[in-house]
C-alpha cells in the first residue's frame, strides 16, 4: 500500500472569518455559537496556545526530548495506553516499543534534485498552554481527551505536565508516522483548528478559553519581548545583536526608525477594523445592540501598531530611560519618540 501524509479530521471550519465578511458583507443571521465567538474575543478571554515546538529526527534527539519534559525523569510521562512512565529506563522501554528505527519515511530517497535525502521527523513535539491562574489539571484533562480525539488508534503519543511556571502546560510527543503507516503533516489551517478544538475542551472544564487569530485581535506575529536584554548577556545570537545595534543606530541618528512593512501593517489594520464594524452592523440588524456597541469599542481600542523594528526601538528606548535619573534636550526627544512609539 503506498504510503501518504494525512490531514486528521477536525469539528469543522472557523466559526468567524471576518476578512471573508469584510470582503463580501454580512449575509444572513450569526448563529448563536458565533455570536458568542465574538462575545469572548471582544471580552478578551484568555487565548490558549497549541504550538508546535519541533521534533526528533533521530531516535536519541527523541529520547532526549523525553528527558528535557520529565525534568530528567523526574515527572510522569503519561501514555496513549494509559501507562504511567517514570524513570529514564522506562522512557527507554516506552521508545523502544515505538520502534523509531521501523518508521518508513526516513529510508526514503533523495528528491528535488538533492544529493543526499532530507531527513524526517519521527515525532511531533506539541505545546498546550493556558494562562496563569489557570488550573493545571484542567489543562491537562482537556489535553488527555484532545489527544484522543485526535490520535488515539492512529497515532501513538505521551504528555506530561509542567505546572510549576506561570503558565500552565503540557508537553505531546506524537509519533509522525501512524499505526497505518500515514504520516501526519501538520500545517497552519490544522493548528488553527486544532487551537478552536482544545479551547473547546477547555470550556467543557469550565474554563474560559478562546481561539481568535491574532490579527483579529489587532495583534502582528509575537516577537521576543526582551530582545534587548538577550542582546546584552554573553553568548547572545549574533543576528539578535546586528537588528538591535541597526535599529539603535538609525534611532540615535535620526531620532527615528523606519520601517517597510509598516504600510502593510497598516492596510491589514484598516481591513480588519472595517471587518469588525461589518460585524457590529450585522449585530445591530439582529437586535444584539449592547454587542455590537462593544465590538465598536474593541475595533477602536486595538493594540498599537508596531513594526518589529520599532518594538526593538521602544524596548532599547524603555531600557535607556529605565537606568537614567537624569534629564536632558536629547533624551527628552528620546522619551517623546518611544511615548509616540507605544501610543
Amino acid at each position: 500500500m503506498p504510503r501518504r501524509s494525512v490531514r486528521l479530521p477536525t469539528d469543522g471550519h472557523p466559526l468567524l472569518d471576518l476578512f471573508s465578511l469584510g470582503r463580501t458583507g454580512p449575509s444572513g443571521h450569526f448563529t448563536p455559537a458565533q455570536i458568542d465567538y465574538i462575545r469572548r474575543t471582544v471580552s478578551r478571554t484568555p487565548e490558549v496556545m497549541v504550538k508546535v515546538t519541533g521534533g526528533g529526527k533521530n531516535s536519541g534527539a527523541v529520547a532526549a526530548h523525553f528527558a528535557y519534559i520529565s525534568r530528567k525523569g523526574e515527572l510522569t510521562i503519561e501514555t496513549d495506553e494509559g501507562y504511567r512512565v517514570a524513570g529514564r529506563d522506562a522512557q527507554k522501554a516506552l521508545l523502544n516499543n515505538w520502534h523509531l528505527e521501523l518508521s518508513a519515511g526516513q529510508y526514503r530517497g533523495p528528491r528535488d534534485g538533492r544529493v543526499t535525502a532530507r531527513r524526517v521527523k519521527l515525532v511531533h513535539n506539541i505545546v498546550f498552554s493556558m494562562p496563569s491562574p489557570t488550573p493545571s489539571e484542567k489543562v491537562l484533562a482537556a489535553a488527555r481527551k484532545f489527544a484522543r480525539e485526535k490520535f488515539a488508534l492512529q497515532y501513538r503519543y505521551a504528555m506530561v505536565l509542567h505546572a510549576d511556571q506561570q503558565h500552565p502546560h503540557v508537553h505531546m510527543v506524537v509519533k509522525a508516522e501512524g499505526e497505518q503507516g500515514r504520516r501526519l503533516h501538520i500545517d497552519k489551517t490544522m493548528l488553527r483548528e486544532w487551537r478552536e478544538d482544545f479551547a473547546r475542551l477547555m470550556r467543557e472544564q469550565g474554563i474560559a478559553a478562546n481561539a481568535t487569530p491574532r490579527y483579529l485581535r489587532g495583534k502582528n506575529k509575537g516577537k521576543s519581548k526582551d530582545a534587548i536584554y538577550r542582546a546584552q548577556r554573553r553568548g547572545a545570537s549574533h543576528a539578535v545583536r546586528d537588528r538591535v545595534k541597526d535599529v539603535v543606530n538609525e534611532l540615535m541618528s535620526t531620532g527615528t526608525v523606519h520601517d517597510p512593512a509598516r504600510s502593510h501593517m497598516l492596510e491589514t489594520r484598516r481591513a480588519v477594523v472595517a471587518a469588525w464594524t461589518k460585524t457590529a452592523d450585522q449585530l445591530d440588524a439582529q437586535g444584539e445592540t449592547i454587542l455590537a456597541g462593544e465590538v465598536r469599542s474593541f475595533s477602536q481600542h486595538l493594540p498599537p501598531l508596531l513594526t518589529d523594528r520599532e518594538r526593538l526601538a521602544a524596548q532599547f528606548l524603555q531600557h535607556r530611560a529605565s537606568r537614567r535619573a537624569t534629564s536632558s534636550p536629547v533624551r527628552e526627544n528620546i522619551r517623546q519618540r518611544y511615548n509616540d512609539l507605544t501610543r
